[in-house]
């Protein structure tokens, strides 16, 4: 029997939709994807069974399969701009995990990139830290400004070229924790993802979180999704404007030097 990571939930709506998202990035796999562990069973409705991926430290080949495997998940596209995986549990809801992150129906979805990450990403975390006390109205007006401009276009961006004209498919939570390197060097993807929060939106925004806490050998990742689908010009520019969804959900849970972070990012768009 394969050894298995038990993962409980307290709530069977965020087990049933994280069940959902996972088989959803690991659908974009026969196209090229980055591979994904696996559920291998649901004792209860608050409890996966998933494959237990060993973790090691990456070689430079690893991490280059893994930044072309990336480019390939991204590419395998989405319905709709902050859209969740198919699955994804409607009963409840749109909304995942603790920080409460948003989404939408396809039905729902917004026109572009602009007015999903103005909105889901920008002002729905303001709004909510505003309420608990952590952002005074000036604070709170500076990223007002930032989504403004986001919303508008302003600080657009293409997709990398493989994605085209459409939402990509993000894993949603790509820290360097949710990035495991297998004992195998032959392991085709490079890497294997776990503990996703999968959902439609501009592929940079995986990309600026694997750099926000130091994913080993982000460069040759970074490179080598480059060499497969090429990012638009100024990416390297964007990243803190793509960091402050994770910064925002960070400053809503914990508070503390995320705050300074997230306003100091927003400040350079303002």
């Amino acid at each position: 029997m394969a050894e298995t990571h038990v993962k409980t939930f307290t709530d069977p709506h965020e087990a049933a939709a994280e069940a959902a998202g996972l088989a959803w990035l690991a659908s974009a796999e026969e196209s090229g994807g980055t591979r994904v562990a696996r559920v291998l069973g649901r004792p209860s409705p608050t409890v996966l069974e998933l494959e237990l991926i060993d973790d090691g430290s990456p070689s430079s080949a690893q991490a280059e399969r893994f930044g072309r495997s990336l480019a390939h998940t991204h590419a395998a596209g989405a319905d709709g701009w902050g859209t969740p995986a198919p699955g994804f549990p409607t009963a409840g809801p749109l909304r995942m995990g603790r920080s409460g992150t948003p989404f939408v129906t396809a039905a729902d979805a917004p026109a572009t990139w602009g007015e999903f990450f103005a909105e889901y990403r920008i002002r729905d975390f303001v709004r909510r830290i505003v309420d608990r006390g952590g952002f005074d109205h000036a604070q709170a007006a500076v990223f007002d400004r930032v989504a403004d401009r986001v919303q508008d276009g302003t600080l657009g961006s293409p997709q990398p070229v493989l994605v085209g004209d459409r939402p990509a498919r993000l894993h949603g939570d790509l820290w360097a924790g949710n990035v495991l390197w297998p004992g195998d060097p032959a392991e085709p993807t490079g890497a294997v993802l776990i503990d996703a929060n999968p959902h439609g939106g501009h592929a940079e925004s995986d990309l600026a979180l694997l750099g926000l806490f130091g994913l080993p050998r982000l460069e040759t990742v970074l490179a080598a999704y480059d060499a497969e689908s090429r990012l638009a010009a100024g990416w390297q520019e964007r990243v803190e404007l793509h960091q402050l969804a994770p910064l925002l959900l960070h400053v809503f849970l914990f508070g503390g030097s995320y705050t300074g972070a997230a306003i100091r990012a927003a400040q350079r768009y303002a």
